[in-house]
């Protein structure tokens, strides 16, 4: 009760509120971008119509996230200045440029192309129009650069200088933007969003072949979808240990704390589950696997893991968030990555369109890359308190002077207008997703024939998806 009424704790709660809305958003939009690119690329290539049904399909899908992606983000921004005004103060001069060219040579290129590619199908050439669809997608991993940029110089800041006046200016701008974790975590969230993206198309794929078994779009998006869950996810755990281990160099505590690791150890277990306690300063209930942590973190099995107590108590994070979003996120991975294998076992089979269960499975598995997204997000973020600048500029020293009343009312009105505006925004999606993929779009004859395609008529949908298989 008491951290309630602490400004600091509801600023950062505010912070993390609406920041967790924002990410979801462009960690679909980032992987649904080059998703409708090699959608159209294939369509161009095979001139196959079902390729263009599945490129309209999603079309509409991407400009409603895009745009709850854009909204979200310019109130996430605002906040720098209303409730981190120190902080923006002090980082301004390296923090400032960076999200400059996020929005010059990313921001602009996706908004600069969106037009084209949501209106000029018929009124630009088929070349022009997938050139305009490959610089939006480009756009969204542009723009994933500068903001991991960004993130990644408060994890592990380097290239820079402390003037007089107390602020961060930058001495090495490649320093600044290649930090040591910015490759790491730029990989880790590029994959992660292309996983979310396979798993959301997989889904919808899933529910429409439940109800009609042949649909053609619906069964290219599912085979597309696991494909990329049997190939990324495993990817993505290599992609995830490399990760780890750059964390265990330049930010020990974050994984002391998301391995439950209070004592320093020589052969650490790994501790599966258990409750971490900061004031006790251990882990409760732990069960553990002896060893297993020395050589998941070091790849050695005496390997030596500084526990918390090695670091001053006043900068442990808090362990049990860190420690249970830590395996929410792996745990989803591994579940990723299980359901590509059986994929891959159902795809030789020739059963991957009839099991009704692998169908089920991926549907339940659907909103699973948004969760994973944002359990990452809060280890990586609450895991590097109590700094926003790592070993730098400590959370309470970067807050604005404003008064509880105002942090709260503001936290509340946020909380309402968020669950209203983008509550109806995603119950719309929902909706777009759930009308049937291919009907109702006799309007896409037109410019296939237009661009000199003919209609493939009389092919059956196993032969219409084929190159999809």
């Amino acid at each position: 009760m008491q951290a309630l009424l602490d400004p600091v704790f509801l600023a950062r709660l505010q912070f993390a509120f609406t920041v967790s809305f924002h990410i979801v958003f462009p960690a679909f939009t980032i992987g649904l971008a080059s998703y409708l690119a090699v959608l159209e690329i294939l369509w161009l290539a095979t001139k196959r119509e079902v390729y263009m049904q599945v490129f309209r399909f999603w079309l509409k899908i991407f400009a409603v996230t895009f745009g709850m992606g854009v909204v979200s983000g310019l109130v996430m921004s605002y906040q720098f200045g209303t409730n981190w005004s120190v902080f923006s103060d002090k980082a301004g001069p390296i923090i400032g440029p960076l999200m400059g060219y996020e929005v010059l040579s990313a921001f602009f290129l996706e908004a600069g192309f969106l037009g084209v590619m949501l209106f000029g199908m018929q009124r630009v050439g088929k070349g022009l129009h997938a050139f305009a669809t490959l610089m939006v997608a480009a756009g969204t991993f542009f723009s994933a650069f500068w903001i991991l940029a960004v993130n990644s110089w408060m994890q592990t800041p380097a290239g820079y200088a402390i003037a007089p006046n107390g602020q961060f200016v930058p001495e090495d701008w490649w320093a600044v933007i290649f930090n040591p974790s910015f490759p790491y975590r730029l990989v880790h969230m590029v994959l992660a969003a292309y996983l979310t993206t396979a798993f959301v198309v997989g889904a919808v794929g899933a529910w429409h072949l439940l109800r009609d078994r042949g649909n053609a779009p619906a069964r290219v998006m599912f085979s597309m979808a696991m494909w990329m869950a049997a190939i990324v996810a495993p990817i993505q755990v290599f992609a995830g240990d490399l990760h780890g281990l750059n964390t265990l160099e330049h930010q020990p505590a974050k994984i002391a704390a998301m391995e439950g690791h209070y004592d320093t150890h020589r052969g650490a277990p790994l501790i599966l589950f258990g409750l971490p306690d900061n004031d006790a300063a251990e882990t409760k209930y732990a069960i553990e696997i002896p060893k297993l942590g020395s050589l998941v973190l070091t790849h050695d099995w005496d390997g030596e893991v500084k526990g918390l107590k090695y670091f001053p108590r006043e900068n442990w994070p808090p362990a049990a968030t860190v420690f249970w979003s830590f395996r929410i996120m792996v745990g989803l991975g591994l579940l990723m990555a299980a359901l590509g294998l059986v994929s891959l076992v159902m795809r030789l089979g020739g059963r991957i369109y009839r099991n009704a269960w692998l169908h089920r499975a991926a549907i339940l598995m659907g909103p699973s890359g948004f969760v994973a997204v944002l359990a990452g997000w809060i280890t990586t973020e609450v895991g590097r308190q109590p700094f926003t600048i790592y070993g730098l500029l400590r959370t309470a020293e970067s807050v604005s002077p404003i008064g509880l009343p105002g942090v709260t009312a503001s936290l509340l009105a946020f909380i309402v207008v968020y669950f209203a505006v983008f509550g109806a925004g995603v119950f719309y999606l929902l909706r777009l997703m759930g009308k049937t993929p291919g009907s109702g779009q006799p309007e896409m004859h037109e410019p296939l024939r237009a661009a000199g395609i003919t209609p493939a008529a009389g092919l059956l949908p196993q032969q219409l998806d084929r190159p999809a298989e």
